[in-house]
């Protein structure tokens, strides 16, 4: 059971990263200085081995998340909810803010990526904690 809601986790997070991403698609490229081909978009478009990887990394965070939260005693919807608050906006976040303060990177980039970070952590503690 441990396997499917680390796994139902990381799905949620990443679905919950596309519609994120699809919404703020714009203020993302424009910050994070991706070039762009005539037709406005990525130069190059995206490679589908992205997608996968972006999943399996959520997998670890999830993992991790799973494995915290067990070993802290949280098993309530609630407390899984902070919990993953907290994780994002308290150790990813500030992560990505550095990251994005040594590569001269626009603050707006760290807002983005810190929101999804935030709200990815939040959904992955609220249903590491559903069942």
């Amino acid at each position: 059971m441990e396997v499917l809601n680390v796994f139902a986790a990381a799905l949620g997070a990443f679905v919950l990263g596309s519609v994120w991403y699809m919404v703020l698609a714009e203020p993302w490229i424009q910050a994070s200085g991706v070039p762009r081909g005539p037709d406005g978009k990525p130069e190059g478009g995206m490679n589908p081995g992205i997608f996968v990887m972006s999943f399996v990394l959520q997998l670890v965070v999830a993992g991790m998340m799973r494995h915290v939260f067990a070993l802290s005693g949280l098993d309530t919807p609630g407390a899984g909810l902070v919990a993953g608050i907290g994780v994002g906006l308290f150790l990813i976040s500030p992560w990505i803010a550095l990251n994005n303060l040594y590569a001269m990177r626009p603050f707006r980039l760290s807002l983005i990526d810190g929101g999804y970070a935030t709200l990815a952590c939040a959904a992955m503690g609220l249903i590491l904690t559903l069942f």
